[in-house]
């Protein structure tokens, strides 16, 4: 069998109190967490990378960190897999009325941005009831910073709190840029003080990316990869030439940059 009811198996095996693996029976859903930001990653990373092959196993593994949630909680007696499952499927109905014919569902879904609004109504509907009336209830604190400060503004923008256009975020990194650098012209570096100014500045560059439509994290993961392969092109260069990186002084090390970067094209 190749289903999920045999995955299923396989987790209750696993977690199985005499039988199963001593590292599985020792995981608890905080354990867990962890493993699952890096399997999301991962498969972004193969998307990324366009590699199919790779994205497969990734999803495999991403969904398996679905299944272990569910059997800790089936465990507690809280609730199992199937349960996920129709809770997930019981919302994409419900959010989608337009669809599925719903009663009381109203006129059709014109395009996409149309389902778009109606989908953040959905959603925002739904957040009051668990959360209440707060603009910003519900960002999930467990977001990378970047990105949960791209939705904090994107929501804070749905009720006016935001900048006509790109300008004002330019000249408000500026302001922010002028206060990071004084604090750390200061004769004693205040550690505090200098951690607040480089959160605004992060803060800012993240709204200046929404407002550009782009992702910051896509875009912080796009430049840590230019980074690295750069980086890497360097010590190849470096090592042609018979001499280590750490040898050379900042002008070679300029050299070598603007060289990879010419290479590049």
């Amino acid at each position: 069998m190749s289903d999920i009811d045999t995955l299923l198996q396989v987790m209750a095996r696993l977690r199985d109190p005499e039988d199963g693996c001593p590292w599985d029976r020792e995981q608890t859903l905080e354990s867990i967490v962890p493993h699952t930001l890096e399997e999301a990653y991962e498969v972004a990373d193969a998307i990324a990378r366009n590699d199919m092959g790779e994205l497969r196993d990734e999803l495999g593994d991403l969904l398996f960190q679905v299944v272990f949630y569910a059997r800790i909680c089936e465990e507690q007696g809280d609730f199992g897999f199937d349960d996920v499952v129709q809770a997930i499927c019981d919302k994409l109905i419900r959010r989608h009325p337009h669809v599925f014919a719903l009663e009381g569902a109203g006129a059709d879904v014109a395009d996409a941005e149309a389902q778009t609004t109606a989908w953040e109504e959905h959603k925002a509907r739904e957040r009051r009831d668990k959360h209440g009336d707060g603009t910003l209830a519900g960002v999930a604190h467990a977001l990378p910073a970047l990105s949960r400060a791209a939705k904090l503004t994107k929501r804070a923008a749905r009720v006016g709190f935001d900048w006509p256009d790109l300008p004002p975020v330019f000249d408000k990194m500026q302001e922010e840029l002028a206060e990071l650098r004084h604090e750390v012209a200061q004769g004693t570096i205040d550690a505090d003080r200098v951690e607040d100014e480089m959160g605004d500045v992060l803060f800012v560059a993240s709204n200046l990316a929404r407002k550009a439509g782009v992702d910051p994290e896509t875009a912080l993961r796009r430049a840590n990869a230019k980074f690295e392969r750069r980086f890497a092109a360097m010590e190849a260069l470096a090592a042609a030439e018979g001499v280590s990186l750490d040898d050379l002084d900042l002008e070679r090390w300029e050299a070598l940059w603007v060289r990879v970067k010419q290479g590049e094209g």
